[in-house]
């Protein structure tokens, strides 16, 4: 009684398997998987913290709050008053800043504007010694002008 356990070839030598034992392979991605399910938890702990919720209050005028309006060419106004430089700025913020109470500065600054001339006001605040600045910004589509 014989049994014939493989194909033979016709000059004795053993047929050569051609097919990939993907088995090891299967065995190292399940234990690369379970490392990554076990550190990643620990590499994304952070220190717990407060974070302040985001909020915009609507504008609210007020006579005594000071509106900056930059344009997109970067020129600078006081209300509707064109500032001849930043200097001047800063010593007309300086008046302001010593009032009791302290006005409120808002920086309007066109879309389109770099913002060097944005910077320098807040600079000019800074300054001065102003201690809130806003930055009014476009409302979304049917809202009222918000201060940010």
């Amino acid at each position: 009684m014989a049994m014939n356990v493989g194909a033979a070839s016709d000059d004795g030598e053993d047929q050569l398997n051609n097919t990939i034992n993907t088995t090891p392979l299967v065995d190292v991605m399940l234990v690369l998987l379970i490392i990554f399910l076990i550190t990643v938890p620990v590499v994304t702990q952070t220190i717990k913290l407060d974070l302040p919720k985001e909020r915009n209050i609507p504008l609210q005028t007020k006579p005594e709050n000071v509106v900056i309006a930059v344009n997109r060419d970067g020129e600078v106004y006081w209300g509707t008053e064109r500032m001849p430089d930043f200097e001047a700025l800063v010593v007309r913020l300086k008046k302001e800043a010593v009032k009791d109470p302290q006005p409120e500065v808002h920086i309007r600054a066109d879309s389109g504007v770099r913002w060097e001339p944005v910077g320098r006001v807040n600079m000019a605040c800074m300054r001065a010694g102003i201690l809130k600045v806003g930055f009014i910004t476009e409302p979304p589509a049917g809202g009222a002008a918000r201060l940010n």
